[in-house]
């Protein structure tokens, strides 16, 4: 069994996940592999997490022991609220395999347990996600469809070719264009989140002023399980940056685009790579910076949980209990080093390769030693990526004559707007980019 652990949380950083696949499909009647999912699921609600390891295979016991297991559910509560029940579960393929999806209800959102069983009905894989349902997405009133259409394109070739979206300005030549790059997580090409698809929304924002834009959908997302082969060696260069190298150069070659006013767009995890991104590629043309973490993730994890636990549903000692062990975590990244690089332990999830490649990587700094415009733009009532990151931005870039920063009072880390505290319920509220981020981008570009 190969074994690939992948960082979701949350789609933005709010919860672990263990993404463990068995190489073949199961041969099993559907309902004894939905009974023996649903019981998985059952035995995580009810805490009982030896008999729910009893379950795992041998790949599985070593990755998730016990203690692990049930630090794993406290992450999905401490996100959703208190478990309420299983509301029905299916079976995917999902290319050559099958997952059970158990779609569980909880207080405060819906999640879906994907349980990967192996022939012997024994666990191969878990992973957490939002509900795999139809989306009614509505284009927001800045959108005019009729300024531009949309192709079908392939971001790269070969193994890791990922399909994508390219929004192009109709009679327009000499284009200038943008590659949109991913947060945290299996994210799709839209980003989206609960009934919000902010990377749509930008991408038809700008493509409505003259922008062209390429959307697509992420590498842990569309080849999953084929980076399991990867687990001991995988970084933010498979996860991201090779991806968006790649998007930049087929934008460089598409008619009625100008290969000199290429432009990268990364939200949050993207934001945070993006300066190293144009460090590899000195021809892009500047970069939009959106939530761009500058912290070490594993101390934004933290910070997040801790923000999380706040915000109430459990008493003070879970709360203590939680951070501790999140806390604990974070030391053992931090003690990391170039010699752990072959460990199969995880990591918040993510193998000990991930961290060490991040460990000396300074986003403010690698920024200062590009020569080409950054804009910066932050939500302030975001508290995934908060105003303590962008201060690392200013810090290091302040004064700098083609570098441009600007905060928006109401907008959550999706760049939509709300009141009071910001709470991940709010993800699940239909909205839009605001359109004034849309435009402060249209203008900066054509600037």
């Amino acid at each position: 069994m190969n074994i690939l652990r992948a960082m979701k949380i949350a789609g933005l950083l709010c919860i672990w996940v263990v993404l463990l696949y068995s190489q073949h499909p199961h041969s099993n009647a559907k309902d004894t592999v939905i009974a023996r999912a649903k019981l998985i699921v059952d035995l995580l609600a009810k805490r009982d997490n030896e008999a729910c390891y009893s379950y795992f295979d041998s790949t599985m016991k070593v990755a998730m022991p016990p203690a692990k297991i049930g630090t794993a559910w406290d992450s999905v509560l401490v996100h959703f609220g208190e478990f309420k029940k299983i509301v029905h579960a299916w079976i995917q393929p999902v290319r050559v395999y099958d997952v059970t999806f158990v779609t569980c209800r909880f207080e405060k959102d819906s999640v879906d347990v994907r349980v990967v069983l192996d022939e012997k009905l024994r666990v191969a894989g878990l992973y957490f996600s939002r509900p795999m349902q139809p989306l009614d997405y509505k284009a927001s009133s800045y959108v005019k469809k009729e300024t531009f259409h949309e192709e079908d394109v392939l971001v790269g070739s070969g193994r890791w070719s990922l399909h994508g979206t390219l929004s192009m300005p109709v009679g327009q030549s000499d284009c200038p264009a943008v590659v949109l790059v991913h947060g945290s997580g299996p994210n799709d090409r839209d980003e989206t989140i609960g009934p919000n698809k902010p990377f749509k929304d930008i991408a038809w924002g700008l493509a409505s002023n003259g922008i062209a834009v390429l959307r697509y959908e992420k590498r842990t997302r569309e080849h999953g399980l084929e980076l399991v082969a990867l687990k001991q060696t995988f970084t933010v260069n498979d996860e991201t940056i090779d991806d968006a190298l790649l998007a930049v150069e087929l934008l460089r070659h598409t008619k009625r685009i100008d290969p000199h006013r290429i432009f990268v767009l990364g939200h949050s995890l993207g934001g945070m790579l993006a300066p190293r991104i144009a460090a590899r590629d000195t021809g892009i043309a500047g970069l939009v910076i959106l939530a761009g973490a500058t912290q070490h993730l594993e101390d934004l994890l933290v910070e997040q949980t801790t923000y999380l636990l706040s915000l109430g549903g459990i008493s003070k000692s879970e709360q203590d209990a939680q951070i501790k062990r999140i806390e604990g975590e974070r030391d053992k990244v931090k003690k990391l080093t170039k010699a752990d690089t072959s460990s199969t332990d995880a990591y918040f999830a993510a193998p000990a390769s991930y961290w060490i490649d991040l460990q000396n990587y300074d986003p403010p700094s690698v920024a200062q030693n590009l020569k080409l415009p950054m804009f910066f733009l932050q939500g302030e009532r975001d508290y995934q990526v908060t105003k303590k990151d962008y201060h690392g931005w200013t810090t290091a870039l302040r004064g700098r004559p083609n570098v441009t920063f600007k905060t928006y009072p109401t907008l959550n880390h999706l760049f939509m707007p709300g009141e009071g505290q910001s709470a991940p319920s709010e993800y699940q509220v239909p909205g839009h980019v605001l359109e004034e981020v849309v435009t402060d981008i249209v203008q900066w570009i054509k600037k």
